[in-house]
């Protein structure tokens, strides 16, 4: 039966092209939505740059008939603008009838009245707008066109249980999927496998698409770093492969993603020279209340939110300079560095931005861009939408490879437009899997300190 689908603004900027995911339903934008996607076009970061896209799409539409009268779409569905039914008598007392999302309400609840018996229903992500339409009657969903099943997704190994002399064979050329393994198995999915039949015979193997064959990377360090344990190791291996082009990697906090990932980008840009750079990309999404207008360079007005990587980048030097004094100091815990050390982060991190080596870049600046010949890191990855995470990924060109990162839980998600089951993290997850070019690894230990493992167990 075909429905109306009346379209919150929050929809179009959570997902531009939402307009062709209605199959052959009907959908009702309110002339406010229009209006407020003209008031979000100049706003900085994600916001701004969906609202600018959906108005392309709408204008794309407009081409093809006129948006007040309806235009028939290819998948047989319609789109077009409301301007009239705004009758705020259909709603209660109470509400604030200067409010746009009152006026997206009483819109929606008139067009429900005069279009019964045919299904009328309000999509919208924004949870106060569902609490008040739930209230007065209205049919509420949210945009699930991309929804993940958090429950069920892809975490990028298991466990499993084979006889000795086949566990022997995957380190002689590698052993075909046995029966015994549960389909679907994706490329570059990892196996912990323990011997039935031999106590304490265990190994960690990848599939590669044809056979289970052995890690090729576990004794290979990246700029004095190596996996501590079976997870990292599993991601530590995609990292390193030239042949997988696109990682992701999830996680809590101190579960090792960014430092793991910058490490293995400057040794293979700065030390083997396998890329000509290293893309910093991370969304300026604010945790709590944003600060506002920063001054300076493009670089300079980045630099507070990429503390994640110049923390990983100070871990790694640091590091650098112990090793390299071990041998001078004494038994205590604590470093005393026989000479201080000639320059800072900031310095390491200016110096090879110079010679174009590492780039800290935002998604503002990417469009139109092609990224050729370079390791792109892209941190918080749980922050973007599922449209930025396509338009990120549509920037490779030939020898690139993308790594995103993050903690795709509730609680480490300030965007308001995604959730731990919309964001751009899972939603790549999920459809990237079945690719021989890709690989997901799900971190679950903490190794930053036993105060932070307490923490992210406990609160």
């Amino acid at each position: 039966m075909i429905k109306n689908y009346i379209l919150d603004t929050n929809v179009m900027i959570h997902d531009p092209d939402c307009f062709y995911k209605f199959e052959d339903n009907h959908i009702i934008i309110p002339i406010i939505c229009v209006e407020e996607l003209d008031h979000l076009k100049k706003r900085e970061g994600i916001v701004g740059y969906h609202a600018r896209c959906a108005a392309r799409e709408l204008s794309n539409i407009r081409k093809q008939g006129n948006l007040s009268k309806g235009v028939v779409l290819e998948n047989g569905g319609t789109i077009r603008i409301e301007l009239n039914h705004m009758d705020f008598e259909t709603l209660p007392d109470g509400l604030d009838f200067t409010k746009n999302d009152t006026k997206i309400l009483a819109v929606t609840k008139k067009l429900q009245q005069i279009n019964e018996p045919t299904q009328t229903i309000l999509v919208t992500k924004d949870l106060y707008m569902a609490i008040k339409g739930d209230a007065i009657g209205l049919e509420i969903q949210d945009y699930q066109n991309d929804k993940i099943d958090t429950e069920t997704l892809y975490k990028g190994y298991r466990d499993i249980e084979l006889l000795s002399t086949q566990i022997d064979q995957i380190f002689s050329g590698g052993i075909e999927l046995p029966e015994s393994v549960e389909a679907p198995v994706y490329p570059n999915e990892f196996f912990h496998i323990r011997s039935l039949d031999r106590e304490s015979h265990e190994i960690l193997a990848r599939y590669d698409g044809k056979k289970i064959v052995p890690l090729k990377y576990t004794t290979e360090v990246s700029w004095g770093l190596s996996p501590i344990n079976r997870e990292q190791k599993m991601a530590y291996e995609l990292l390193m492969d030239p042949d997988i082009h696109f990682v992701t990697i999830s996680g809590g906090a101190g579960s090792g993603k960014t430092i793991m990932a910058t490490a293995v980008a400057l040794q293979k840009v700065i030390e083997q020279g396998q890329y000509r750079k290293i893309v910093f990309v991370r969304p300026v999404v604010p945790a709590g209340s944003d600060i506002g207008f920063l001054p300076g360079t493009e670089e300079e007005k980045l630099r507070p939110w990429m503390g994640s990587f110049y923390d990983a980048i100070e871990s790694l030097v640091d590091q650098k300079i112990i090793k390299k004094h071990k041998e001078t100091q004494s038994k205590s815990r604590h470093v005393v560095y026989s000479e201080k050390p000639e320059f800072s982060v900031d310095d390491f991190i200016e110096q090879y931005r110079k010679f174009g080596v590492i780039e800290t870049k935002t998604f503002t600046y990417m469009r139109g861009r092609t990224l050729t010949d370079v390791l792109v890191i892209v941190d918080e990855a749980q922050e973007i939408t599922p449209h930025l995470a396509k338009l990120m990924l549509t920037r490779a060109g030939f020898g690139s490879k993308f790594v995103f990162i993050g903690d795709p839980s509730d609680n480490q998600i300030d965007n308001v437009l995604v959730d731990a089951k919309s964001n751009g993290l899972v939603y790549t997850i999920d459809k990237m899997k079945p690719y021989a070019l890709t690989g997901h690894i799900t971190l679950k230990q903490v190794e930053r300190s036993p105060l932070a493992k307490i923490a992210e167990n406990a609160m």
